[in-house]
């Protein structure tokens, strides 16, 4: 056994367990399965060139290497990133825990009651601060959280709005550079007309409908938004605020003063800077716009038994069922990071809060004290953390600021913008005043003491107080943190239980080898603004991942901007369509996209400004090719794009693929191709032999980043070379191509420090385990396919009877028993295992996908439960509400109750399978009632009894 090899520890099955599993599907080598599933004329005729495969301890070397080549200055740039504090009892018991970096979104509630607290604590925790009525679970960043609630207040515009076409959206000049860049990027495909310009001058008419500003502002200033929100108000114009959610704790908070939305970061409470991200962006807001917020909520509600239980609320908006309709194309969140946020206002609850926004204060005005007594002018009248200071000598700070290792930002020529952090010390101020009394020629004076002077104004300082739930104020010992994580961490399934097969969402290893890095100081502590020679190691990782996924998808270049799959499908179609446009096809706006395809894809069209036109499936469930022929002939003049998912949505192959890209093309379209189901084809075949022009790629999926709960995600985009010039740019730190349309999140690379993991996982893979990767996804889907078919209904197949690395099992025909696929999902839990994925793309089915890290041991404890649960379909009585599958998933406490009011055994509710007993996982709730959640929707702490 080589034990330097990564592709042993990566992939499942052991020494013979291929060639067994290749006998049972009647076949003698993976070649021979690989060439009855992929069509032959798109098979890669060249295995990839790529560097070989490294042993995860050569690949840690490499990355230690790298991470050397990263300059750890102290950073005072601001801008929305802070250095920050990441308490250890969260690093090691979250961050670096499989137990909450591997687990699902957590459709299924009943295994995951632990996240759920933890984000209704983080929802909780964003309400109070901002002084709002309920806030959402994260979204991706600050940019996309402000243009989210921009196109929120322009989707819930009023009668006489709509009447006026009220389109105009006034920008303060003070919110972060990177947020109105990204304001412009949503914007302009909707129509909506930006105004960007200062506040205290803004009048309002009948053609706004809302506004945007910052608090503080992006140079510090702390204004009294107050008589501009009565202002806006009497004009109905409605008003979002970007707020410092830490400044928050000593601030007046924007729900007193009347803001409709509130989103901001929380990247200080805890989290690293990652060169940019995942950080868990915030979005709050008032009741009556809760069927409208983006993204995920928390809700309170309770389980069969009357017990309090939470589950994710108002489903019905998510975007996979709502499609073109959809008001976002949101999909993913950062959960991970929110559930991170939230620990850390619990570990520190209200006073603990107060106390590090009071610190960084007073070190604020020390500096400005320090700095006034040396004759140097300190602009900010008002201000929570940072001081903005008129200059001589631009030059000569900057210069004796980089020889001692710290960076400033620099606003104009005489202007030095200062923000202060947590981790700031005296002696950080003793260094600051310094650098600049040194090249203002000043006399230095060392500074003894913080002054402990709060200088905010009686009208912007907190009165209210907030976080009084016990659960802010009962963990503040590592002992009780740690206990108190690991209560949570117990009531979810994760990986590190059991296999996850969710189809669509490649829920395979992600290796501690890979994760390691992830922690660093040299890698963690970036800041996304640094001068990019100080981030050298970030550099090359970046230009060796998009040589790497330029190999691998057989594209020209790539943008790693994207950070999350459906930013990529909206980045790759604004590329088409800045194409489109610099060729002079501005008419060009009908988007096809196949009844079949995921619901973030038309979403993400409406929202690149095109017009959805659906084509129909064939009852195998491929692309009806005459219908698309009709269509694309008929829409020829106008077309823009086709989204095509390969394989289909349906685990399937399309053997006429190439026709279809071959037919858009000819009409003058572009094909943008959906990589939900890159890992079928990494090394095989790739986007460019199929005939694509741009794909986004799940870096969540296929490439190794866990999925943390629900997020962080990172989606790039690979193109051909004709797009290659429109990738995006970034406003501070120039990226993308020669004509790139705006950004696409706040950071210039994205969520930077997850893309660690994809680079580590592709050096230590190297092009012969990749592949391998690959067929052992597809050998394994159809080893599983072969045992469930004498049992099951397997929907859809290619050409040879095969599926690609997922498939479709229809619980249909058992509806006339009274049993939903949600009987199944729900006994599964029993089982030990997440159930897949849940009537998508079909209604009433399964969609499985064992992915290539389940070993054949795993993958036959799993068929065995799903034949088990056969046999209970079988003696199913019609229509019993009491059977053992209409009261799944059973809790421990159901089972030691003295009462026992079911008519089969305790042992054959929670134990069906023998083996089951080495390793139960029990549910620690019976199931959820959604209906009672939505009617009586409650999304923070308070106790369901107040409002039972």
């Amino acid at each position: 056994m080589k034990t330097d090899s990564f592709v042993l520890r990566h992939v499942g099955p052991r020494g013979n367990d291929a060639q067994e599993m290749l006998a049972t599907i009647g076949l003698n080598s993976i070649d021979e399965l690989i060439k009855k599933t992929v069509p032959n004329d798109i098979l890669l005729r060249k295995d990839l060139d790529l560097n070989s495969a490294m042993s995860e301890q050569e690949y840690l070397s490499h990355i230690q290497e790298l991470s050397i080549k990263n300059k750890l200055f102290k950073n005072y740039i601001g801008l929305g990133y802070h250095p920050t504090i990441t308490p250890g009892v969260i690093q090691r018991n979250i961050l670096e825990n499989p137990g909450w970096y591997t687990a699902y979104t957590p459709y299924q509630a009943e295994i995951a009651q632990g996240r759920l607290e933890a984000l209704l604590n983080y929802q909780t925790m964003v309400a109070e601060l901002t002084g709002m009525e309920l806030a959402n679970a994260s979204l991706l960043d600050e940019g996309t959280a402000a243009a989210e609630a921009m196109i929120m207040l322009y989707n819930t515009r009023t009668r006489a709005q709509k009447k006026n076409n009220s389109l105009h959206f006034f920008v303060s000049e003070n919110v972060l550079p990177q947020t109105i860049e990204l304001l412009k990027t949503r914007a302009t495909p909707l129509g909506i007309i930006l105004i960007i310009g200062e506040d205290s001058e803004q009048d309002f008419t009948s053609d706004y409908f809302g506004t945007l500003v910052q608090y503080p502002g992006k140079n510090g200033r702390v204004i009294d938004y107050s008589e501009f929100v009565k202002k806006a108000n009497e004009n109905d114009v409605r008003v979002a605020v970007a707020a410092d959610l830490l400044s928050l704790a000593i601030l007046t908070p924007p729900g007193e003063w009347g803001a409709d939305v509130v989103i901001g970061t929380t990247q200080r409470f805890g989290i690293p800077m990652g060169y940019g991200g995942p950080h868990a962006a915030y979005f709050a807001t008032k009741e009556a716009y809760k069927r409208s917020i983006p993204g995920r909520i928390i809700g309170v509600t309770k389980d069969a038994n009357g017990n309090r239980a939470l589950r994710m609320a108002l489903q019905t908006r998510e975007q996979h069922i709502k499609r073109e309709k959809a008001t976002s194309n949101i999909c993913t969140a950062q959960v991970l990071l929110a559930v991170m946020a939230g620990m850390y206002g619990v570990y520190h609850g209200p006073n603990g809060l107060k106390y590090i926004a009071n610190k960084i204060h007073q070190l604020a005005y020390t500096l400005h004290d320090e700095l006034t007594k040396l004759g140097i002018l300190q602009i900010n009248k008002t201000f929570f953390d940072t001081l903005n200071v008129k200059v001589s000598n631009l030059e000569k700070i900057k210069e004796n600021a980089e020889l001692l290792h710290v960076n400033f930002y620099y606003t104009n020529k005489d202007t030095v913008s200062i923000s202060l952090n947590e981790t700031t010390t005296l002696s950080d101020i003793n260094e600051i005043v310094k650098i600049i009394a040194k090249a203002e020629n000043k006399v230095f004076t060392e500074v003894v003491a913080i002054n402990p002077q709060i200088t905010i104004p009686q009208n912007l300082s907190r009165t209210t107080s907030f976080l009084e739930n016990p659960v802010f104020n009962s963990y503040h010992s590592e002992t009780e943190m740690m206990r108190y994580i690991k209560k949570l961490e117990r009531k979810d399934l994760s990986l590190n239980h059991s296999m996850i097969s969710l189809g669509s969402c490649t829920m395979k290893l992600n290796a501690a080898s890979e994760m390691f890095p992830l922690s660093w100081a040299n890698w963690a502590n970036i800041h996304p603004f640094v001068p990019i020679e100080q981030a050298d190691g970030y550099q090359e990782v970046f230009r060796q991942l998009e040589e790497d996924l330029n190999e691998i998808t057989g594209f020209y270049a790539t943008s790693l901007q994207p950070n999350s799959g459906a930013q990529g499908e909206y980045a790759g179609l604004l590329v088409i369509k800045a194409y489109h446009e610099a060729n002079g096809d501005h008419h060009r706006n009908i988007c096809l996209i196949p009844s079949s395809a995921h619901g973030t894809n038309p979403a993400s069209a409406v929202m690149a400004g095109m017009k959805v036109v659906v084509t129909k499936a064939t009852e195998e469930g491929n692309i009806d090719f005459d219908d698309l022929k009709e269509k694309a002939l008929l829409h020829k003049d106008n077309l823009a794009a086709l989204m095509v998912t390969y394989p289909s949505t349906h685990g399937v192959f399309e053997s006429g693929i190439k026709e279809i890209t071959d037919l858009i093309h000819e009409n003058g379209g572009q094909v943008y191709m959906d990589g939900a189901n890159m890992n079928a084809q990494v090394g095989i075949t790739n986007p460019a032999t199929i005939g694509a022009d741009v794909c986004h790629l799940n870096l969540h999926k296929t490439f190794a980043i866990p999925h943390g709960g629900g997020g962080p995600g990172v989606g790039p985009i690979c193109v051909v070379e004709h797009l290659a010039p429109f990738l995006p740019s970034n406003p501070v730190i120039p990226t993308g191509g020669k004509s790139p349309i705006t950004p696409i999140s706040s950071a210039p690379w994205g969520s930077a420090l997850v893309l660690l993991i994809s680079y580590g996982y592709i050096k230590m893979l190297g092009s012969k385990g990749l592949k391998t990767a690959t067929e052992t996804a597809i050998l394994n889907a159809n080893y599983m396919k072969k045992h469930l078919e004498s049992s099951y209904n397997i929907l859809y197949t290619g050409e040879n009877g095969f599926c690609a690395h997922e498939m479709i099992v229809d619980f249909r025909e058992f509806k006339a028993k009274g049993i939903e696929v949600v009987d199944i999902a729900k006994r599964l839990m029993d089982y030990g295992y997440h159930a897949p994925t849940v009537s998508f793309p079909v209604a009433g089915t399964l969609m499985i996908e064992p992915t290539e890290s389940e070993s054949k041991a795993e993958i036959d404890n799993f068929i065995d439960a799903m034949l088990h649960i056969k046999k209970e379909i079988d003696a199913q009585e019609s229509h019993d509400t009491s059977s053992v599958l209409k009261n799944a998933p059973h809790t421990q406490q159901m089972l030691t109750n003295d009462n026992w009011d079911f008519s089969y055994s305790r042992k054959e509710a929670a134990f069906p399978m023998d083996s089951i007993q080495e390793n139960k996982f029990w549910p620690s709730v019976r199931r959820v009632d959604d209906a009672f959640g939505d009617r009586n929707l409650i999304c923070s702490c308070t106790p369901i009894e107040e409002y039972m």
